[in-house]
């Protein structure tokens, strides 16, 4: 039985679907009443639930939290906790949400939550500006993510407690991503064009990579704070892709060799559509400042806010969606025989057992 790769696509009251499989045509446009200014996205197939934060997040400006069903497309329920809301993360069995309360809050909470009712059940105080969360690939840790803290937080699944500080970074942690071990943090900070990659095991800074003097960043002609908004992982994490979005380009590292030896550049690809402007229909936070997405077989990648999909073999654009010039909110979700098998997260992790993508592979033969 055929296993489908479909690409979800988060706008202001839609969400897109697109078939990775055949040129990423359009499968389907579907609603999602009350649903704008997208914070975050993240899925379970297990319990076939698509999670939703949007609206306000900190600062005076609640958001909420929807459940969606992907087996009956439709919203099971909607949450509001009296507080932001920003990206989400699931953890590995399905039972628990970890949702930060927003980059503009200053209390430095992320929220734990029963995943099947949005019930809170517990609080990790993670640092100040609760903005980006990822679950490691072995469901112990969860990483926090503070805009406005330079230091990156593991707390444990267990105990809901942080136990370690990774840091000082650069400045305030933005998008981040880890290895498939928990050894390694990619790390992208506010001001940096650039990015970091830390011991999570000692909590040091090990390198920090900047793309050259070719590439500027020029806050009187880019006005956004993180000129690096987006960092991803190859699935085998053999490679980290990184933004450039004050230049318009997506930059690629062969990580392989870390922690002994520092990242070693590949190639720069420039994207065809300027990560400039603003999305439109949009609600709020709109400006372009980029996100990088694998799909999960490793062949391809989406950049946010600018729609493009490249090849992960040949690193050149082979198709655009439109809804995601206009989004950074997305991830991938694979279907078999009617059900979801499997799905990526928003951000791009390392996974076990994963191997490098091949052309035959990724061209479908």
């Amino acid at each position: 039985m055929a296993t489908h790769h479909d690409e979800y696509v988060f706008v202001d009251h839609a969400m897109y679907v697109y078939d990775a499989d055949h040129g990423e045509r359009l499968l389907a446009r579907r609603s999602l009443p009350g649903i704008a200014g997208v914070r975050g996205v993240a899925a379970d197939i297990r319990t076939h639930a698509l999670y939703i934060s949007y609206g306000g997040y900190g600062g005076g400006y609640d958001g909420s939290l929807a459940r969606y069903d992907l087996l009956s497309n439709r919203i099971v329920w909607t949450r509001s906790y009296g507080t932001g809301v920003d990206s989400l993360a699931v953890s590995r069995n399905g039972a628990r949400l970890y949702l930060p309360d927003g980059e503009l809050s200053t209390d430095g909470i992320w929220l734990v939550l029963n995943a099947r009712s949005g019930a809170v059940i517990a609080r990790i105080r993670g640092g100040n500006g609760p903005h980006n969360t990822v679950v490691g690939a072995s469901g112990r840790w969860v990483y926090l993510g503070p805009r406005n803290s330079p230091y990156l937080s593991v707390a444990s699944t267990a105990t809901d407690r942080v136990i370690r500080r990774i840091g000082p970074l650069y400045s305030g942690v933005r998008p981040f991503t880890v290895n498939a071990s928990e050894t390694l943090a990619y790390t992208t900070a506010t001001g940096l064009l650039g990015f970091q990659v830390s011991s999570i095991r000692t909590g040091h800074v090990l390198y920090t990579v900047r793309f050259g003097p070719r590439f500027k960043y020029d806050r009187g002609t880019f006005p956004y704070s993180a000129p690096s908004h987006g960092i991803s992982l190859s699935p085998e994490g053999r490679r980290v892709w990184v933004i450039d979005s004050p230049n318009s380009f997506v930059h690629v590292y062969d990580v392989a060799g870390v922690p002994r030896h520092a990242p070693r550049h590949l190639v720069d690809i420039k994207l065809t559509h300027a990560l400039s402007g603003d999305q439109s229909d949009c609600a709020q936070d709109c400006g372009r400042e980029g996100w990088l997405q694998p799909s999960v077989d490793g062949c391809l990648v989406y950049v946010g806010d600018a729609g493009e999909v490249l090849s992960a073999v040949t690193y050149r654009p082979v198709a655009y969606l439109p809804a995601l010039r206009n989004s950074r909110e997305m991830l991938e979700i694979d279907w078999r025989g009617g059900m979801p098998v499997a799905t990526s997260t928003r951000t791009g992790l390392g996974y076990p057992r994963r191997s490098p993508p091949n052309r035959a592979r990724c061209a479908g033969g």
